[in-house]
């Protein structure tokens, strides 16, 4: 009996050890899911807190009500935002909503990328990344804190843009506004894409060889592959495929919702013509089945997965690593090329010896183009191609291959500005002669003598037979390397200039017949008045820049 009862204790008191070490180890795991919650917590709003306290979030969220207001046309003008069978849409909050999300999924799956990225390759310039290397944090804790940050970032910018929409729908919309309708349809359309975008800025940040400007090209790549999936949209005309998960910008989707309500595939979206006539439609207030909300959900889980790419190629700021990386690089093509023509650069040597020599505005212009070219030895022989291609083709092709010259001009130059910054050198370039504000404008002329180096003897040949055109590619080249100056100075990164202006250029193949978008001619589409437009702005954008830059140096 006394055995028994020695025995009963004994098991009810390792029964009470165990259940004291269960509840203890369910305590810390649930502390430990509180601490990695805060954890995360802090470090998102410290990374929305620092986007949204530079400059350049001020300009995107303008520029989200620019591009939000110009995309919605007034009917009154003779164009709609949407029609069906040459009827116009009624402005009610479920066209607008569809409309302009649409849209602008067009345009944010490219700017959210170059919006968000660099902050990792900002940490490895300040030295910061030594800080956060050496932090308990993990890879995957931290990864996960950046990019739920951005995401929150450019969340924020959309629901700027979502309410300039509302607020253009109370002057010239039909209807009450509907706030639920926009939320619902702005988060199902544009959530996906931003989780594959800001993910995949991440994921290039995270990864040596994709941290440079090839990322930057290989990125404008993928989001024309994800534009040219429009073009599929016929293939789906034999009902629902799961194969519209794989479309994170949306497009895809939403034209396969619209064409599912409306029975037909008369119907066009942006600035479309309507014959007044016809009796306005009005879409339904609810547009979204099941099976199209299981799909956009199932398209941001997939989306989600690309920055757990990120998590075993992150770097953690290891000096080996990123040192690793510039050799890396160097089995790019762009890389490689450099490589190889790196005894090029040696021609550009007197020219460094002439700029030392001269003491003016024009030596310092000149250092700045050397050290351009130096820098890529390979656009010296892109640029010795072109300027000979330029001087032997026929007249006719000269548009196209002016094409190819801006574009990668545009490239090229998209960091001068940018460059003393990102290698700490501002205060020693602004000691100069001239101070900072020469060192504005030099980076200012240096842009556009790389251009005019470029686009020369086409600027002179279609002088001859296209006045008009040859002044418009000159005044782009103007407004161009304004642009790209005031947008590095303000931004402190070359990202935000080359996004927009690649996005732009890709615009001007689609459209070669608006006025607007031909910034540098080569669509024979711009007229006096918008080359004098063009220059008006360049000549504000300029001025602003200067004085933001005083201002900011006081």
């Amino acid at each position: 009996m006394m055995r028994d009862t020695s025995s009963l204790l004994v098991t009810r008191a390792v029964a009470a050890t165990g259940s004291i070490a269960s509840n203890t180890s369910n305590a810390s795991r649930k502390m430990n899911f509180i601490s990695h919650l805060h954890l995360i917590r802090v470090l998102c709003a410290n990374e929305v807190r620092l986007r949204m306290r530079r400059i350049s979030s001020l300009l995107a969220v303008i520029a989200m009500i620019v591009i939000s207001w110009s995309m919605i046309v007034d009917p009154k003008t003779g164009s709609s935002l949407m029609s069906i069978n040459h009827a116009r849409v009624l402005y009610t909050s479920s066209a607008l909503a569809m409309g302009s999300a649409s849209l602008l999924s067009f345009v944010l799956a490219a700017i959210s990328f170059y919006l968000v990225r660099g902050r990792i390759i900002e940490d490895i310039r300040s030295g910061i990344g030594a800080v956060i290397a050496s932090t308990p944090v993990s890879n995957t804790l931290f990864l996960f804190s950046r990019w739920l940050g951005g995401v929150a970032y450019i969340l924020l910018l959309i629901m700027v843009a979502m309410c300039s929409v509302m607020l253009l729908q109370v002057l010239r919309g039909d209807g009450t506004v509907q706030v639920l309708i926009y939320l619902q349809t702005y988060l199902l359309v544009l959530v996906p894409m931003i989780f594959s975008a800001v993910g995949a800025a991440i994921l290039f940040d995270s990864t040596p060889f994709l941290m440079g400007k090839a990322g930057d090209v290989l990125y404008f790549f993928v989001w024309i592959f994800q534009i040219s999936l429009v073009s599929k949209i016929d293939d789906l005309s034999g009902g629902f495929s799961y194969w519209l998960m794989w479309d994170f910008s949306g497009l895809v989707t939403t034209i396969f919702t619209l064409k599912t309500h409306l029975m037909t595939n008369s119907f066009s979206l942006g600035a479309s013509s309507f014959d007044p006539a016809i009796t306005p439609i009005t879409l339904p207030a609810m547009m979204w089945t099941t099976d199209m909300i299981l799909t956009r959900l199932g398209s941001a889980v997939i989306a989600l997965s690309v920055v757990g790419l990120a998590i075993p190629l992150f770097h953690r700021f290891s000096p080996d690593k990123v040192k690793a990386s510039h050799a890396k690089k160097r089995r790019s093509p762009l890389e490689m090329l450099n490589v190889w023509s790196r005894p090029l650069a040696k021609q550009v040597h007197p020219l460094f010896l002439w700029s030392a020599k001269a003491s003016g505005m024009l030596g310092q212009v000149m250092s700045e183009v050397a050290l351009s070219l130096v820098s890529a030895p390979f656009s010296i022989l892109v640029l010795i191609l072109v300027i000979s291609i330029s001087a032997l083709i026929n007249l006719s092709a000269l548009p196209g291959l002016g094409l190819f010259a801006v574009a990668y001009w545009g490239v090229m130059m998209s960091d001068v500005s940018t460059r003393d910054y990102q290698s700490a050198m501002e205060s020693m370039t602004a000691a100069g002669r001239g101070g900072a504000d020469w060192r504005y404008i030099r980076h200012f002329m240096a842009s556009v003598t790389l251009g005019l180096m470029f686009v020369g003897v086409i600027i002179f040949r279609l002088s001859f037979i296209s006045p008009v055109q040859a002044l418009a590619l000159f005044v782009g080249i103007l407004s161009m390397s304004a642009a790209a100056n005031f947008l590095g100075k303000t931004s402190n990164t070359p990202k935000t200039f080359m996004s927009l202006y690649l996005f732009t250029l890709y615009l001007s193949t689609q459209a070669p017949k608006v006025p607007v978008i031909d910034i540098f001619g080569l669509n024979a589409a711009a007229t006096m008045t918008n080359i004098l437009q063009q220059f008006g702005v360049a000549l504000v954008v300029g001025v602003a820049g200067l004085f933001y830059h005083r201002w900011k140096l006081s």
